[in-house]
This record gives C-alpha cells, sequence and structure tokens, in this order.
C-alpha cells in the first residue's frame, strides 16, 4: 500500500497550508511594496505601518517585510495600485482592488474571470457611486439581497476566483450575504 503513510497525509496536508499561506503572504507583501513607494519609514507613513502590522499577524517574516521595503523604496519593481468595477451575478455591484506590476496584465485576468464566472466588466465610475469609503474599505450605500440561491452561489464563485486572483487585494460587493 505505496502512499498511505502517515507522513504522505501529513506531506499533503502541509502542502494545501503552505499554498494557502503563500498566497496570502504575496498579496500582503505587494500591499507593503506598494505602502512603501511614497515614504519607505513606517515612523512617517501610516499606511505602511498598518500594511506591516497586518503582515506581522499574518506571521510573514520580518525580512520579507524589509525586503519589500527595500525593493518598492529601490522602484525596481514599479508596482501600480488599480482599482475595477464590475457587475456580478443578479446586478451585484462589485469593487476589485488590486496591486500588480503590469496593468494590462491584471486588467485582462479581471476581465477572464469576470467572463468566466457571468460578470460584467463597468465603466469607470458606473459602481462607485453606490459606495463609500469608510476607514479604508468600500460600504454599499444601498446593500442589497439575492433571494435566489443559484444566483447568490454563482456571486460567491466570483468572488472567490477573483480573490484567488495574485494580483487581487480586496473585492467588496453591495450584496449582503445571510448568515
Amino acid at each position: 500500500m505505496s502512499g498511505h503513510s502517515h507522513w504522505a497525509g501529513i506531506k499533503h496536508k502541509k502542502e494545501i497550508t503552505d499554498h494557502k499561506r503563500g498566497k496570502i503572504f504575496s498579496k500582503l507583501l505587494a500591499l507593503i511594496a506598494a505602502a512603501a513607494k511614497t515614504e519607505p519609514n513606517p515612523a512617517f507613513n501610516p499606511r505602511l505601518r498598518t500594511a506591516v502590522a497586518t503582515a506581522h499577524e499574518a506571521g510573514v517574516p520580518q525580512e520579507n517585510i524589509a525586503r519589500a521595503i527595500k525593493r518598492a523604496s529601490e522602484a525596481a519593481e514599479g508596482l501600480e495600485e488599480l482599482m475595477f468595477e464590475a457587475y456580478g451575478p443578479a446586478g451585484a455591484a462589485i469593487i476589485i482592488e488590486s496591486i500588480s506590476n503590469n496593468r494590462n496584465r491584471a486588467v485582462q485576468e479581471v476581465k477572464t474571470v469576470l467572463r468566466d464566472y457571468n460578470g460584467k466588466w463597468a465603466e469607470t465610475g458606473s459602481v462607485l457611486w453606490a459606495f463609500e469609503k469608510k476607514d479604508g474599505e468600500w460600504e454599499a450605500k444601498f446593500p442589497q439581497e439575492i433571494a435566489d440561491d443559484a444566483e447568490r452561489a454563482k456571486l460567491v464563485e466570483l468572488l472567490e476566483a477573483l480573490e484567488d486572483n495574485d494580483d487581487v487585494q480586496n473585492v467588496f460587493t453591495n450584496i449582503i450575504f445571510p448568515s
């Protein structure tokens, strides 16, 4: 019975956990690098200070954080913060925040995910009016519910696919999900 050892089971679980941690780490380090572009000293940059604190809470090693700050201050990467607007299943308004070193690639990847999961690309400003920014988070001015379970499931799949993208930092929607 090859492959059925205790170690094989642990190895597979560890691989899944490490993959999830790696995605979180890369997103947090991109956030740190984007915040450090203007001022690399966290004492003078509250956005960077918050990003570093969030990374520490997630367990990102200090040397990785320092490397991301150094890389951003040297401007070698050229990271750019992007915001996309879209509509999802059942007319859900969606705001997608992204950090990428290649604008064209990020746009195409988001458009592909939207197309594959029944979403629609929206022009700048066509969704933003329905949200307001509070404490760095987008909140819906007019939250809505989706009565149809199938449409709600499609929206959840779309949101998960968007969040799985390496460049996407945050995804906000005006839909309230029942608990």
